[in-house]
């Protein structure tokens, strides 16, 4: 198949070169129209930038780090999807690494990345990530960094979530609508920001619905369902709780299947004896037994955002950046685990 160039695509639509080049590049320069026209050319001849010849003409490596706790959870992989889609027709690689809930990895990771001259990152924080001078050590020397998901308050920079205090609410108000009303809440780290929002959503319906607040029922697991002896621990403690709670709303992949295991372990049925919701992006969710009630995350276009946000701030480093924190909208995707029997 013959390579097709930027030349080729200025002489099919008689542009100049350095039109259709700023056009491939995003640039605000570019009328949208322009804009549109190179993309669907390019795009239709499969036209890709050499990385190669963009990294030695601009001095840049052409490759985006991307700092995420796993790869494995399904959220996550969709994210990275979504960032290599943007990343490919921008001319970008990407260098992936796993933190896996760990502080200590994720420092290592940022200056591994770091010392291979990515030209910026993506992070999405660990679990045990409460000091953030890593980051802000390497944005003060010119690093543009982007944070998705698991976002700092405090930190000046582009931040994508989902709108996780609604997504909560209504998995929780779904389940006070079925008739529940003993609901736990399982839970990651207290410091997170999908923990603090996805809380907050939880305890607003309850309060909205006139159920009192039962902070036994609230639990923590400072890794996130990655080490399985905390969610059991976490888990068994509510099965066992003196006022067994009817409902569990579980905020994370690894929290709500390991929930599942541990409730028909127990001799429990779901959703008879303890209904349960999760906040997950597994495709297999209507596959489980009982099909899983989720809340599912735009996690694709959660990436293409992110992405889209670090290339600008790598491609326009001297423009004044107004910071944006977007948050895109959940959906709650109903099945059997979380339906009261009649």
């Amino acid at each position: 198949m013959e390579v097709i160039t930027i030349k080729d695509i200025a002489k099919a639509l008689n542009l100049s070169t350095s039109t259709v080049s700023r056009a491939l590049r995003g640039s605000y320069e570019i009328n949208p129209e322009t804009k549109r026209l190179v993309m669907e050319y390019a795009e239709r001849m499969n036209y890709r930038p050499n990385p190669i010849a963009l990294s030695l003409k601009e001095n840049r490596s052409r490759s985006i780090g991307i700092i995420i706790p796993e790869i494995a959870n399904n959220f996550f992989s969709q994210a990275i999807n979504g960032m290599e889609s943007i990343a490919y027709n921008r001319g970008y690689h990407v260098v992936i690494s796993q933190n896996h809930e760990s502080y200590e990895r994720e420092l290592v990771n940022t200056q591994y990345l770091a010392q291979r001259r990515v030209d910026g990152l993506i992070v999405s924080l660990s679990g045990e990530s409460n000091d953030l001078e890593h980051f802000k050590e390497l944005q003060s020397k010119g690093l543009p960094i982007v944070f998705f998901d698991r976002v700092p308050q405090d930190y000046i920079t582009h931040k994508v979530s989902a709108d996780n205090f609604v997504g909560a609410y209504e998995a929780t108000a779904h389940l006070i609508q079925q008739g529940f009303r003993k609901i736990a809440h399982l839970t990651s780290p207290s410091w997170l920001s999908i923990t603090y929002e996805r809380l907050e959503g939880y305890k607003k319906a309850l309060q909205n619905h006139g159920i009192p607040i039962e902070e036994s029922y609230i639990k923590y697991c400072s890794h996130g369902g990655m080490i399985p002896e905390e969610v059991e621990k976490a888990v068994l403690e509510l099965i066992h709780h003196p006022e067994r709670p009817d409902a569990i709303f579980s905020a994370g992949d690894r929290l709500t299947t390991s929930s599942m295991s541990l409730i028909k372990r127990e001799g429990l049925r779901i959703p008879e004896d303890i209904a349960i919701v999760g906040f997950t992006n597994l495709i297999s969710a209507h596959l489980l037994s009982p099909a899983l009630s989720a809340v599912t995350q735009p996690a694709y276009e959660m990436g293409q955002l992110a992405t889209e946000f670090l290339i600008d701030l790598i491609e326009r480093p001297k423009s004044t950046i107004r910071f944006e924190t977007k948050r895109l909208e959940t959906k709650l995707v109903i099945r059997e685990s979380s339906l009261k029997p009649a």
